[in-house]
Order: structure tokens, then C-alpha cells, then sequence
């Protein structure tokens, strides 16, 4: 059994189950036992589960398991229930670095988009098996309360990318411009959404995400247009796999010219990043604001590592990848 002392949502100190705003955010209820009455990993194989798991989209190499909460316990969803959560175990892939942290990156890094940059964000949190194993939980943001379904659509859709047009890797095949067109061209409201786009794209880069593909990236339905999702499966990759600096194989974008620092040491400096938001139409002072928030790391974010469920080796390395990437960020292009 796991010793709770914060909350596993907010990492707020001095809680032994979710606080109560967190709860009502994460669950709509104020009360709910963060600890599932089973272990995912002994039921691996179990019908009911590998249904479950068929019944949502799955990407990549961590499974999802549509959940409900009912009387104040998270549940697997039945085949009848509306999933209006999704848990993520560790992945079971064992040649993964320190796979059974993924969890707690993921909540980690999650929060810290939210608290910190005020990045909006799925509701999330962590759970746990009865022997103390975190599982990630996320709130499903295109279900609305009253059961109804928002439509959805991520971007290798938009963009027209799928395994039979263009591969099995189609969703890491394009570059972060071809979904700013996207935008552009399919919300109404395009700039406030690009601004969102633009910061993530940073985000991404500052907390190494290497996994920011175009399925990780949707617009949803919001009245009679449609918006940027919020942000969804962020989580520094560095820690479990060595990858590349942005999730998408072409970059940026091949229409803008390379810093000398990023042709010289293939990374992209901050002046990279200046001249893709250009690119994708923002104006400078807008660009300037948002990448001013990425040349150092605030104090809050380096709180909410030290409180989050990470071991004490991954929170170290968490810190040095992030400042890590910061030194590229900051570097001067000659």
C-alpha cells in the first residue's frame, strides 16, 4: 500500500486522498478513492480487460483502459458504460527505461504545463493498484456531463495521414507547420488557437517530449466552431527513450531556414523558434511573450517535480533534461 501525504492530482502538500477541488475538477465529485480495487497487470490477459482496451483508440506502446466512476471508485468501463475517464498503467513494454514511472512523468508533466505555464490541459491525475503501482488517469474532455459526445478529430486525419496513404509511422510523418495550416484553415478564432499551438510546440521542446506526433494534437467541437483540444499526452521521453528533439520527423518546418546552431549541432535554438512563429503567422511581441517564459525554469516547476510520485534518481534526471534542453533554447545563433 502506497503512503499518500499530497494530493495525487494537484500534488497539493498534506493530503492523503485527492483534495477536494482537485477531485471536483478530475471527477466532478468531491470524493474519490484514489487506490482501484485491482491490479491492471494481473489482468492483462483477462477478457473483460483486452475488450476494454479494443474499445478506444490505443497509440503507441502504452495501453488505455476506458474507466467510469461509480459510488466514489474508479471502475473498468462495461461494455454498456459511457467511459468518461481513461487509465494508463505503466506500459508492459519491458525495454522501456524505468517504465513503471511513466505514470507519474506523464501526471507530472501535465501539471506542470497547467500549473506553471497555464497550458490548458485534460484533467489528470494519478491513481493506484493496491500494491501501490501509479496509474495515470485522465478525464475525458469530449465527454460532456450529461453523457453526450463531443466530435473530435486529431490532425493526422485533418492533414490526411494514415497507415495505408502513407505507412505504419504516418502519424510522425509531416511537420508542426502542416498542422498550423490545419488550424488555420479549419477554426474560426485561428490566432487565439495558433498562440495555444505555438506554446506547445515550445513546451514540447523545453520538457522533451519526443512523442508530440500528429495523432497528440486534435480540435474539438466547441458550440459551433471548432477549437485546440487541450493538451493531452505530454510527457518527457528523454527519461524512457532516447529520441529525437521534436516528434515530427520534418521539424518545424522545411520551408524556414536553419539557425547555424541547430545546422551545426542539429537543435534548435531559440531563434529557430522565433522565425516558426513567423511562419505560421503570429507577430513578433506575441512570440517574444511566450517564448520569454521558456529561458529559465520557474521555481514552481522545479516544486512540482520534487513533489511529484517520481523516484528520487528520475526527479534529478527530469531537472537536468529540462535545463538540458533550456542551454539549447538560450544558445545564440552566430
Amino acid at each position: 500500500m502506497i503512503d499518500i501525504n499530497k494530493c495525487p492530482s494537484s500534488l497539493t502538500e498534506g493530503f492523503d486522498t485527492y483534495s477536494p477541488k482537485a477531485a471536483k475538477s478530475l471527477f466532478g465529485r468531491t470524493k474519490v478513492n484514489p487506490i482501484l480495487g485491482f491490479d491492471i497487470d494481473e489482468f492483462r490477459n483477462v477478457g473483460e480487460i483486452v475488450d476494454a482496451m479494443h474499445r478506444i483508440s490505443v497509440s503507441g506502446v502504452q495501453e488505455k483502459f476506458p474507466a467510469v466512476i461509480n459510488d466514489g471508485v474508479i471502475t473498468i468501463a462495461g461494455d454498456k458504460d459511457r467511459s468518461t475517464h481513461i487509465l494508463k498503467p505503466a506500459p508492459w513494454d519491458k525495454t522501456l527505461r524505468e517504465r513503471k514511472m511513466i505514470p507519474a512523468n506523464e501526471h507530472l508533466t501535465m501539471q506542470i504545463a497547467s500549473q506553471v505555464y497555464g497550458i490548458q490541459t485534460a484533467a489528470n491525475g494519478l491513481c493506484f493498484t493496491p500494491n501501490g503501482q501509479p496509474v495515470y488517469i485522465t478525464r475525458r474532455f469530449d465527454i460532456l456531463t450529461d453523457g453526450s459526445k463531443l466530435p473530435m478529430e486529431d490532425f493526422a486525419s485533418l492533414i490526411g495521414k494514415n497507415e495505408q496513404t502513407t505507412g505504419t509511422q504516418f502519424k510522425y510523418n509531416g511537420c508542426y507547420e502542416d498542422i498550423a495550416k490545419a488550424i488555420r484553415a479549419n477554426v474560426a478564432a485561428w490566432m487565439v488557437d495558433m498562440e495555444r499551438f505555438f506554446e506547445l510546440v515550445v513546451f514540447n521542446y523545453i520538457y522533451a517530449n519526443g512523442d508530440a506526433h500528429l495523432k497528440n494534437f486534435s480540435l474539438i467541437l466547441d458550440g459551433q466552431d471548432y477549437r485546440l483540444a487541450p493538451a493531452y499526452d505530454l510527457l518527457n521521453t528523454s527519461l524512457h527513450v532516447n529520441g529525437d528533439d521534436l516528434g515530427l520527423d520534418g521539424g518545424l518546418s522545411p520551408e524556414i531556414e536553419k539557425s547555424d546552431m541547430y545546422d551545426r549541432t542539429g537543435h534548435p535554438c531559440r531563434l529557430d523558434f522565433e522565425r516558426f512563429g513567423a511562419k505560421i503567422g503570429l507577430v513578433k511581441k506575441r512570440i517574444d511573450r511566450i517564448l520569454n517564459r521558456y529561458i529559465a525554469l520557474p521555481d514552481e516547476a522545479s516544486q512540482l517535480v520534487d513533489r511529484s510520485f517520481l523516484s528520487d534518481k528520475l526527479k534529478r534526471n527530469y531537472i537536468r533534461i529540462v535545463n538540458e534542453r533550456i542551454c539549447r533554447f538560450n544558445r545564440t545563433s552566430e
